[in-house]
């Protein structure tokens, strides 16, 4: 089978622990033919949504790790199926790219996940469908509503809707110390939408990365743990990854989501938990598929092929 994999420039993958390279080195190993591209060589061309892609050889060197071929024009039907891997930020580009991979859906193509899956599902605020399984949430663009979010709460985590890796994450304790002035710098004085939530403690456990892969449960969670004074357990900003069989609780709520998700055309998904809450749902390219294989022996590529193979079938 001929697989597409839309990605961020392979000299940035960060090769140890990338989990679209070993998503990639899986599908070549199972003898399966890969081919590149980047979002922005998604075109319309001649009533056609086409990528001028390069077919692309994992070579075991870690340095000159990858070899593209000459550039072709294919049609993105012609694939078994496009992988979209592209990392956020969602911004108007990567709009631009789901709703070109829509028309190409519409055209017989196999998209994964389904561009409009992940366009009507915003990482952070999915999780307000499942409201009974998440923390104290309170989603505003509003000074006083987060100031009364506070009173109530006394200790809050404001975030914005767009972040990655940690980013922009703050911590505002019961003295309320800067709590007007990290509200208006995250939220443009009103022009941006903040998500604030309920500290939750058990955050010195981990957060935990939990798979959801074809509708199945990956049986391991990576467990991203803060260091020192950092409240952020995200690898980016310097977490641990410890991978744990997952708890009866995240057991419970994967089982659950998987299926739903599953249906609507996310074939892979990361929830985040923390302390037995979900606090995101990602959707675009999630991660720790390496660091849950090392550790735990349970190859999550395989899994995820496995998957894919049976979903072509």
């Amino acid at each position: 089978m001929d697989f597409l994999f839309i990605a961020d420039p392979l000299e940035s993958f960060k090769v140890k622990k990338d989990s679209t390279l070993a998503i990639m080195r899986a599908t070549q190993e199972a003898g399966h033919h890969l081919w590149f591209c980047q979002s922005r060589n998604i075109l319309w061309r001649d009533d056609l949504v086409v990528a001028d892609c390069q077919t692309l050889v994992i070579k075991p060197s870690s340095t000159s790790w990858f070899e593209l071929g000459s550039i072709e024009s294919r049609s993105l039907k012609s694939f078994s199926a496009a992988c979209m891997r592209t990392d956020p930020p969602f911004d108007i580009e990567y709009l631009n790219t789901t709703w070109l991979l829509s028309a190409a859906v519409r055209q017989g193509a196999k998209v994964l996940n389904d561009p409009a899956a992940v366009r009507d599902h915003s990482e952070k605020l999915s999780i307000t469908e499942f409201a009974e399984l998440i923390p104290p949430t309170l989603v505003t663009r509003e000074l006083s509503a987060v100031e009364k979010f506070h009173q109530t709460h006394r200790d809050i985590v404001i975030k914005p809707l767009d972040g990655m890796g940690g980013m922009g994450i703050f911590r505002v304790g019961s003295d309320g110390l800067n709590l007007a002035s990290i509200v208006e710098t995250l939220g443009e004085n009103g022009a941006r939408t903040l998500m604030v939530q309920r500290f939750l403690p058990e955050i010195a456990q981990g957060d935990k990365r939990v798979l959801l892969i074809g509708g199945e449960v990956v049986p391991f969670s990576l467990a991203r743990i803060p260091q020192g004074n950092e409240i952020r357990g995200n690898l980016a900003a310097g977490g641990k990854g410890v991978a744990m069989p997952l708890t009866e609780v995240e057991r419970k709520i994967a089982e659950r989501l998987a299926p739903i998700l599953n249906q609507r055309g996310l074939f892979l998904v990361g929830l985040d938990l923390i302390g037995g809450y979900l606090t995101e749902i990602n959707v675009t390219s999630p991660t720790c598929f390496v660091e849950i294989t090392e550790q735990s022996g349970f190859d999550v590529s395989q899994f995820f092929l496995k998957a894919l193979e049976k979903e072509l079938s």
